[in-house]
């Protein structure tokens, strides 16, 4: 079984909005919004990779040193098993505009995203972003996101 292991970029703007980039030509989700974002290729750290993401998909530039981390989100859905690695930016470089893997790009509130995004993003925005939880889980035969606040 593989493993995947994927690093989002959260872009919030100074209004509290979160950059969303309509996704196409990729294996997972062609045609939804979602956070730039995509697999860690190896010997790439974590945050290395969410900037190289936002970069190749959005065209900005954010230094990895200055990214906040928000949290991991682990799936094991529709035979699909790997962990999202959440980190976040309040300052780039460029003005965000479609690239690799995105048609548009576009500002919303973290608590009222468009209806056509991917299918996990709300509640996962929703534990790490607004309510500051580090570390969920979505497994197939469980209702909804299991959570595991800090302390």
């Amino acid at each position: 079984m593989t493993f995947h292991l994927v690093a989002w970029l959260v872009l919030l703007d100074p209004a509290g909005r979160v950059l969303l980039g309509r996704r196409v030509g990729v294996s997972y989700g062609t045609g939804l919004w979602g956070l730039p974002g995509g697999h860690v290729e190896p010997g790439e750290g974590l945050a290395e990779a969410a900037a190289r993401e936002a970069w190749e998909e959005v065209g900005v530039r954010v230094n990895p040193a200055d990214l906040h981390f928000l949290g991991v989100s682990r799936y094991d859905l529709d035979g699909m098993t790997g962990a999202d690695f959440l980190f976040l930016a309040r300052t780039w470089e460029g003005r965000p505009e479609p690239r690799q893997h995105t048609s548009e790009v576009a500002w919303f509130a973290p608590d009222d995203l468009p209806a056509d995004v991917l299918p996990w993003l709300l509640g996962v925005l929703t534990a790490h972003l607004l309510q500051g939880i580090p570390l969920s889980e979505q497994l197939d035969g469980l209702a909804g996101l299991r959570l595991f606040p800090g302390k």
